[in-house]
């Protein structure tokens, strides 16, 4: 059973950094696409980040483009989130998922499998 956990959320002024992490257990990591999405509270869930499964390729929602940075390392079975100049409208829950695809989808119901989220809150 393939499992994601999410860590490093927390409560953050405005302009600050967090990094997020999520482990993935109980499958092949290397073989995953991996993306991050997020869903503030009333609105929809969106797409965030996606990286391919050697992290050779990474694209970016325009709202977080050059603030934000998905990384991973395979040796690890983890996927990492680097938020910098965080703003308000950043706070919400973030999600990992995880696709058995080497496409590069934004699209949440591409994936196969979901983290249980992470609240990241950005205060001013």
């Amino acid at each position: 059973q393939v499992q994601l956990v999410e860590s490093g959320g927390g409560l953050v002024q405005a302009g600050g950094s967090l990094r997020l992490s999520c482990v993935v257990s109980g499958g092949t990591f290397s073989t995953y696409t991996m993306a991050w999405f997020r869903q503030a509270a009333g609105k929809e869930r969106e797409f965030v980040a996606i990286i391919s499964r050697i992290g050779s390729s990474t694209f970016y929602a325009d709202s977080v483009k050059g603030r934000f940075t998905i990384s991973r390392d395979n040796a690890k079975n983890t996927v990492y989130l680097q938020m910098n100049s965080l703003k308000l409208e950043d706070t919400a829950v973030y999600y990992c998922a995880a696709a058995r695809t080497f496409l590069l989808s934004t699209r949440g119901g591409e994936y196969d499998y979901w983290g249980q989220g992470t609240q990241v809150t950005v205060s001013s």
